[in-house]
């Protein structure tokens, strides 16, 4: 592959870093770019995206998008997770909900949501897994009973990424009891305002307030939100559609704190007689970064070209997150006691980025897949080996 970047697309990549320039406060350094305690800038900063259709570029442009290819894409993710660019909910509706609508929804559902997402005028939440049904979520036991022209929806999801925010969800519920668990699920759109539905924050390690439980009593949701077939959610659910996979916004967030903990090697000059000892290993950590840079433009090109990653997207996956944790893990033992400080301290280094971090690099480890299924998927598809 080549892995030179053309003049066009350089260009983009300047043009994308003025309009961060422009629109980011100077030093800008949020701990997480899904962080909820700024809702209100993230809103704002995505209705900025949205003025230059760049809320959802790789979107056909009858969509309301631009059209890009992966490359593109790529660099414009890239660039937005290395200036700690807040998300405001694009991560559900730009990568998830609107392509799912684009290829499985009516053409009403289509008119009803997709303009509202481009123009950022809308937020959307995740409603899949369950306290019984996380990584096998095909057990999910949340129940849809049909009644006329309506669902009657009662059940719990939890771990529900900015439900507290959203206006919409979309879901997964059981249609069919009786049918395998990978059929008689059914893919609802569900008004978050309905009555019936209660929100409880669940507050993680890192004291953030992301994740919800979400409770259905009774609620009723009307037949023509449904997305697909009944009985045939899963499907829909599953859809992996033909937009970029690279995990390049891990190992741009991962570039930026290397470059935080660089800086602080060179000024603070710690580890005294054991100071090759750090600098070495935050070389190692540099190398490893440049890595995965290079599958996750790997990933891109062989989109561009057509071909569709499959185990290769696992490993990025896996490689990314894995080398976040080893980074933050560094990293607060480098800064010693001031690793320890969070960023209400007075004196804590770089706005407690380091500390939070830690705490955080937890998480991407887990969601969307396990590393443990991510390497059951390289095992199986990357290298031929039997299931069991």
């Amino acid at each position: 592959m080549d892995f030179h970047f053309t003049p066009e697309q350089e260009q983009l990549r300047q043009e994308i870093r003025q309009f961060l320039k422009e629109n980011l406060p100077p030093d800008f350094r949020p701990v997480r770019p899904t962080d909820q305690d700024n809702w209100e800038f993230q809103l704002q900063f995505n209705k900025k995206l949205a003025a230059r259709k760049w809320i959802a570029p790789a979107w056909p442009p009858e969509y309301g998008g631009l059209g890009w290819s992966h490359i593109q894409q790529m660099i414009f993710n890239e660039e937005l997770a290395y200036a700690g660019a807040p998300d405001g909910g694009r991560v559900f509706n730009v990568g998830m909900i609107g392509p799912t609508l684009i290829v499985h929804g009516t053409e009403e559902q289509k008119r009803e949501h997709l303009p509202r997402i481009t123009n950022a005028e809308v937020v959307w939440c995740q409603g899949y897994s369950e306290p019984g049904a996380g990584s096998d979520l095909a057990s999910l036991q949340t129940r849809a009973v049909r009644d006329g022209d309506e669902y009657i929806v009662n059940g719990q999801k939890i771990w529900t990424t900015g439900a507290h925010h959203a206006d919409w969800m979309f879901m997964l519920v059981r249609t069919d009891p009786d049918a395998p668990k990978h059929r008689g699920i059914t893919f609802l759109l569900v008004d978050m305002k309905s009555p019936g539905i209660t929100v409880r924050p669940i507050v993680n390690m890192a004291g953030y307030h992301e994740f919800n439980e979400v409770f259905f009593e009774d609620v009723r949701v009307p037949v023509k939100n449904r997305v697909g077939e009944e009985n045939r959610g899963w499907y829909v659910a599953m859809t992996l559609l033909d937009f970029e996979r690279s995990n390049v916004a891990s190992i741009a967030g991962n570039q930026r704190t290397l470059e935080t903990l660089v800086q602080h090697l060179r000024e603070w000059k710690p580890g005294g007689p054991y100071r090759d000892v750090l600098r070495h290993k935050l070389a190692d950590l540099w190398i490893a970064n440049e890595t995965g840079r290079m599958l996750s433009y790997r990933i891109a090109w062989m989109q561009d070209h057509g071909q569709v990653p499959n185990y290769e997207a696992s490993v990025i996956k896996v490689f990314a997150t894995e080398l976040g944790q080893k980074i933050m893990n560094f990293g607060v033992n480098l800064l010693g006691l001031y690793g320890q400080l969070e960023p209400n301290s007075k004196y804590a280094l770089y706005g407690g980025a380091i500390e939070k971090g830690h705490l955080l690099a937890v998480a991407p480890t887990i969601y969307s897949g396990t590393s443990e299924i991510q390497r059951n998927i390289i095992a199986q598809r990357g290298l031929g080996l039997p299931r069991d």
